[in-house]
């Protein structure tokens, strides 16, 4: 797996995945940027949800739950001192469907942050994965 990273000359980089897709990425005006995408931390917020939900979308499909849609909110604090790694980190999964079961759902959140997501694996190395799951 590769990915290129190239300086936009402010605070800001546009990065090119190893399959060819574009990711900008800046920070905050407060922080010298233009705040005119999501920051690198932001980055790993968004990798840790989208690789869970690819993980639980396969499980619930293999379950065969009636799961319409379902969306993760991720929150993050970070250590006051550099390197500003997460300490923590809150996760609500939200599923909408029918007959929906808890214990299903938060088997297969379970799973996907036990054991197969890897972007679990490397932030639980520094922060603590809080999660729970919602139906409505």
């Amino acid at each position: 797996m590769e990915a290129k990273v190239r300086w936009n000359g402010k605070m800001g980089f546009i990065g090119t995945s190893g399959s060819n897709h574009i990711v900008p990425m800046d920070v905050r005006e407060e922080s010298g940027g233009d705040g005119a995408a999501a920051s690198p931390m932001e980055m790993v917020l968004l990798a840790l949800a989208g690789c869970s939900g690819v993980d639980i979308a396969l499980i619930v499909k293999k379950k065969r739950l009636k799961v319409r849609d379902f969306e993760i909110l991720v929150s993050g604090e970070r250590a006051d001192e550099h390197p500003r790694v997460f300490t923590e980190i809150d996760m609500t999964f939200i599923f909408e469907g029918e007959d929906l079961k808890a214990k299903p759902l938060e088997d297969a959140v379970r799973l996907s942050l036990d054991r197969y997501c890897s972007v679990a694996g490397m932030v639980r190395k520094t922060a603590e994965i809080n999660w729970r799951v919602e139906i409505r």
